[in-house]
């Protein structure tokens, strides 16, 4: 799988650790990147932070309106409101992002998966699929895809 268009920053040289942060509904990998001066101290290791961007896609709740979308929304229903193949190809697409960062030579227990609200279900669902466990999984302002 094509790794999707994503913003990276580096805390310093050779990071040791990684973030992969996936923005909400409507947003893009600009959302998150201007907060990293504030999420990282001085004597921590550098850190490489992703901030992917999702496709642009219609959005059912949304009258069908094209914008970045992790997966369609079809309705408002917490059980039957995401796209469950849209789901699936967002964590693949997550999964594609850890595994260019296990080549690059940051091991999977030094990898996070971050996300907001849609980016967040996007996160929980790719994080708790895993066999092999992420340093962690930060997820706010979401919900739990049903089905995962």
């Amino acid at each position: 799988m094509d790794l999707i268009d994503r913003i990276e920053t580096e805390t310093g040289p050779s990071p040791a650790w990684s973030v992969i942060w996936l923005h909400g509904l409507g947003a893009d990998g600009n959302d998150f990147a201007p907060l990293v001066p504030e999420l990282v101290r001085r004597d921590w290791p550098a850190i490489r932070f992703v901030f992917p961007h999702a496709p642009v896609q219609p959005v059912t709740i949304n009258g069908g309106m094209r914008m970045r979308s992790w997966y369609d929304i079809v309705s408002f229903d917490l059980t039957g409101r995401a796209d469950s193949a849209g789901v699936d190809e967002s964590v693949a697409r997550v999964e594609a992002l850890v595994e260019r960062e296990v080549e690059r030579g940051v091991p999977a227990s030094r990898i996070v998966l971050a996300g907001f609200s849609q980016g967040g279900a996007v996160a929980l669902a790719a994080g708790l699929r895993r066999e092999e466990p992420l340093a962690g999984l930060v997820a706010l302002s979401t919900y739990l895809p049903l089905g995962v």
